[in-house]
């Protein structure tokens, strides 16, 4: 979203320039985010743009944040082991730790999803884009996966290869597990991509999400 310039801010702007003071950019402090509800990534279309930002809602009040601007902290409370079951061998062996942000809600931990709340009904062919994780960079591989009918459904998996890629509704809100085999720090790119009801495809950039675990 675009911020309004107001018609202080040009007089500010005119005065600093009429002394000769160079006014530098402001950059925002890194925020890091260790608990509470956030949609990782808020998916949104303005401007004829498909846009990718994060829904901060760990104050109670929903903050849209540059993803640049975040670090999400896994916590090490989060880490547990994957169980003896073949269904989770995408996480590693039996018995090998691994770090989860859970589907369900536990509020020493990040509660992450994704969500399509400013993607309006009828702009996009089938109400749909395609939510794509194109590449994971760190130090072992990460898995994203609902739990449907107790049994694990993998959305994306940087094990098995990338892109992967789901469907986002229109006004959707999804929380799901999020898994990092190793601590240490992630990067995961994402990116949209949709076409619009008079066949145009329409993609968003590829943003950066940075992650630390344990």
């Amino acid at each position: 979203m675009r911020p309004t310039i107001t018609r202080a801010a040009l007089f500010a702007g005119a005065a600093i320039a009429s002394v000769g003071l160079a006014a530098a950019p402001a950059q925002a402090a890194t925020i890091t985010l260790s608990e509470g509800h956030v949609d990782i990534v808020d998916i949104g279309y303005e401007g004829g743009a498909l846009e990718l930002a994060l829904a901060d809602g760990t104050s109670g009040t929903e903050v849209e944040r540059d993803p640049a601007d975040v670090l999400l902290h896994v916590k090490p409370e989060a880490e547990t082991t994957v169980p003896n079951n073949s269904a989770y061998s995408f996480l590693g062996s039996p018995g090998d730790p691994v770090w989860i942000l859970p589907q369900a809600l536990n509020a020493d931990l990040l509660y992450a999803g994704w969500s399509a709340h400013e993607l309006d009904a009828g702009v996009f062919r089938g109400d749909t884009v395609q939510l794509q994780l194109t590449a994971v960079s760190g130090p072992a591989d990460v898995s994203v996966y609902d739990i449907v009918n107790a049994q694990p459904v993998k959305q994306f998996d940087s094990g098995d290869g990338l892109p992967d890629s789901v469907n986002v509704s229109a006004g959707d809100h999804h929380h799901t597990n999020w898994a990092f085999q190793a601590e240490g720090d992630y990067k995961l790119t994402f990116k949209a991509t949709g076409t619009l009801l008079d066949g145009t495809t329409v993609n968003s950039d590829s943003v950066d999400y940075h992650f630390t675990v344990g």
